[in-house]
């Protein structure tokens, strides 16, 4: 091949490609390779079986190859095969090798002859093969046999245009001679991936098989349908050959005397035949790997870079070393705590863009999920009041009270506060489960040591767990303290204020005319003042017997309004039975008239609809003090609510999660010591080991991929693809071009170089075919061959 590089050139492709795909990934390469087309019966198995002089594909009717085979040529002193998923097993029987690829073609694709893009590999070694891979790709096939899929052909096709789409992909299209070309599935598929015919190669089958009197010799002269490539043609065994078990060798014989003998082909001969095809080949993957160096050692370099990372803590593996286990067990332990800080602080390295987890699932918790619970704390309105109503009775007892008692207040409150309990504790059940579910997801890096992990999780867990019920009376004994004094001096306590606010006081212009005030509302008054400072009251109405009613909205006013008046027929505000409220928006007015129906004001109601089941009591005295400490409730509860949303994250970040990480970093080692041997704790899972040989064997196969790349790249000339097919030269009889040639000046220098320089220009196919034309005008002209 011209230096050890690029003889090293199709086993670093087998390696690379064996690394990748033991380590199951798909190699996002694109390595160089051939892939083997054509239709149902084209002879392509047998062409493989000739590269390696053996019979050891399945054979048989329909489909027979189901799953790519991958096959691996290598040039060896010795004869035996290996596959992938049989490591360390040698065939050296080919027909047990024949009984593996329908085994394992059946174990993907079971036995209905379905078919799977999941590739076999399979590696020959023998003296007998040159270097290629190849890979044999499914025949094209146009209706479904048995049991197949009714889309067997979509199937197939697709399976095809995955492999020959690559344009690191060479495509060996075979056709058989005793069909149409121009019909040929091969070549057709072929054109529609690669239509400049830049990696397209011709093989044409079962010449021995055509009609009396016909032969090939336009198709393997490249006149019809050229490829850049062109044709190479083959004699195959026939069926009868092939059951009678005839020896492969005699049928390479049988071929080579096929095409010396054959009237048609014998001028061509030297390059027809399985061996010319086998170093054809192997020539043209070298140089198309040449071709595709700089874009395969990019995307090496780039894998390399890729596995770099994963590798570092595999490089400086030393098994035999005795403080290995103990340096492991630091380091891991280290890690983990380190992990599981930055998992709750928020500061990883790799962060989540698919889920909340860690510290902000936590923090949803504290700051949405809990105060949430406490907003949808159910309870019946209704049932409430008539509380308050009874709480207010039974206080009084006997006697009738003048004014709202302090004790029912209380009552409620207390019983209100009571209920915080269950969110509470709830919210601290959401955050240990997602503390252990961290745990979890920090402990899967302890996954190369199986025991390790599980004694990790298992001690952290317990030790959040008996923090579980330290933290529940912690927040607990925070509701007692609630419970325990009730502070009704609270700055943010309204107390008997129910709503503040401005409204506009419409009075006829005779008395003064509209007006602004700023108004406040009390459970027992409604006041109003010069402004928002409330240092200059203009009036205080009493709330007994006042009511609401509707009133329209006036000619010339663009504000909405409200009327309150006294049911008792008194003067309202100086000598008004009624006064006129108003606002801006109708949904202010709604939104006063609520306040006032908290306040016991209740809007004006149609004497004939009014029955004794439509209120709790007859007494409005006793309804105004219900509302007044419904009211009063309603304050204080947001009081304590704003303060346990305070205190909660803050109990549960330091009883649980601090702590939580303080035991990881100080005490965590010590149980893991204490938790038993450390040989066995730090014991490492078949599955590490295997992935740590298979990372290491593929980092180490990229970075001796990078050095052979490196040399060949140096010393290696690259050779172009042939140009496009100019068959003119053709068209003329060999007679009349050999009289042209021989009166010509040029002819005689021409003539003397041809022997000298046959070698130089054997690797160019279309140099090959100019050159059989002018030897056999050599020979016509009776020269010597070998003059120099």
């Amino acid at each position: 091949m011209g230096n050890r590089g690029m003889e090293d050139l199709i086993p670093l492709i087998n390696k690379l490609q064996d690394a990748f795909s033991s380590i199951g990934q798909s190699c996002n390469l694109d390595l160089p390779q051939i892939a083997v087309v054509g239709g149902q019966s084209a002879g392509k198995s047998s062409v493989l079986e000739n590269f390696v002089g053996r019979d050891f594909l399945p054979r048989g009717s329909g489909i027979v190859t189901r799953r790519p085979l991958i096959l691996q040529l290598v040039n060896s002193n010795v004869e035996y095969a290996e596959f992938l998923h049989c490591k360390g097993r040698k065939f050296v029987d080919f027909d047990e090798v024949r009984l593996e690829i329908e085994a394992e073609t059946d174990r993907i694709t079971g036995s209905n002859k379905g078919i799977s893009p999941v590739p076999i590999n399979l590696r020959v070694y023998s003296p007998h093969v040159l270097n290629l891979t190849l890979i044999d790709l499914p025949g094209m096939t146009k209706v479904a046999v048995g049991d197949q899929p009714q889309d067997i052909e979509h199937q197939i096709r697709d399976m095809l245009l995955q492999f020959i789409t690559k344009e690191s992909c060479l495509i060996l299209a075979v056709t058989p001679a005793n069909t149409d070309l121009a019909n040929s599935d091969a070549l057709k598929i072929s054109k529609e991936v690669d239509p400049q015919g830049l990696r397209t190669i011709g093989v044409i089958t079962k010449l021995d098989l055509m009609d009396e009197g016909t032969d090939a010799r336009d198709i393997l002269e490249n006149k019809l349908l050229p490829l850049r490539r062109g044709y190479i043609g083959v004699v195959n065994r026939s069926q009868k050959d092939i059951d009678g078990k005839k020896d492969i060798r005699a049928a390479l014989a049988a071929e080579r005397k096929f095409f010396l003998s054959h009237p048609g082909y014998r001028h061509i001969a030297e390059r027809m035949g399985t061996p010319h095809l086998q170093k054809s080949l192997n020539q043209q993957l070298t140089n198309h790997i040449r071709d595709t160096l700089p874009g395969l050692r990019s995307k090496l370099q780039s894998q390399l870079l890729s596995l770099e990372k994963e590798v570092e803590e595999f490089k400086n593996f030393r098994p035999d070393d005795p403080t290995r286990k103990t340096k492991a067990l630091l380091q891991m332990v280290q890690q983990f705590g380190v992990d599981f800080e930055k998992c709750i602080e928020g500061s990883g390295d790799q962060v989540d863009t698919s889920n909340l987890s860690g510290g902000a699932k936590i923090n949803r918790i504290f700051h949405e999920r809990f105060p949430f619970e406490l907003v949808k704390m159910e309870f019946d309105e209704k049932e409430l009041r008539k509380e308050i109503s009874y709480a207010i009775k039974n206080i009084h007892g006997v006697r009738t009270g003048l004014f709202t008692p302090d004790l029912a207040f209380e009552a409620i409150v207390k019983k209100q506060i009571i209920k915080l309990k269950e969110p509470c504790v709830k919210c601290i059940d959401l955050v240990i489960q997602e503390l252990i579910n961290t745990v979890r997801q920090c402990t899967n890096k302890l996954g190369s040591y199986p025991r390790l992990r599980e004694e990790t999780e298992r001690i952290v867990t317990t030790y959040i767990r008996e923090r579980d019920s330290k933290t529940k009376d912690q927040v607990l004994l925070l509701i007692d303290i609630e419970l325990s004094y009730i502070n009704t001096n609270h700055e943010d306590f309204i107390g008997f204020v129910i709503r503040r606010g401005w409204l506009t006081i419409n009075i006829s212009i005779m008395k003064g005319g509209s007006k602004d005030y700023w108004f406040v509302l009390t459970a027992e008054s409604l006041s109003w003042y010069k402004d928002e400072e409330e240092k200059e009251k203009k009036y205080m109405l009493p709330l007994d017997n006042l009511k609401l009613r509707d009133v329209e909205k006036g000619f010339m006013s663009s504000k909405h309004g409200f009327g309150i008046f006294n049911t008792e027929q008194r003067n309202v505000y100086k000598d008004l039975r009624q006064i006129e409220l108003a606002c801006d928006t109708q949904d202010d007015v709604d939104s006063w008239k609520a306040s006032f129906l908290r306040a016991g004001v209740y809007p004006e109601k149609d004497q004939d609809t009014i029955t004794p089941g439509d209120t709790v009591s007859m007494d409005p005295q006793l309804e105004r003090q219900v509302e007044t400490i419904r009211n009063l409730v309603d304050s204080y509860i947001g009081i304590v609510n704003k303060s346990i949303r305070d205190l909660m994250p803050k109990t549960i970040m330091h009883l649980m999660i601090n702590s939580a990480k303080d035991f990881i970093h100080s005490e965590l080692l010590a149980y893991l010591y204490s938790a038993g041997d450390q040989g066995s704790l730090m014991e490492e899972s078949a599955e590490q080991a295997q992935r740590r040989d298979e990372m290491l064997r593929m980092y180490h196969a990229l970075k001796e991929a990078l050095v052979i790349i490196g040399d060949i790249s140096a010393t290696t000339v690259s050779t172009p693809v042939p140009p496009p097919v100019d068959d003119a030269w053709l068209a003329k009889e060999p007679r009349e071009a050999a009289s042209k040639f021989h009166n010509s000046t040029m002819a005689q220098p021409l003539l003397e170089k041809i022997p000298r320089y046959q070698p130089a220009l054997a690797q160019d196919q279309q140099t090959i075919q100019t050159m059989a034309s002018w030897m056999s005008i050599v020979r016509h002209q009776g020269l010597p061959e070998n003059d120099p």
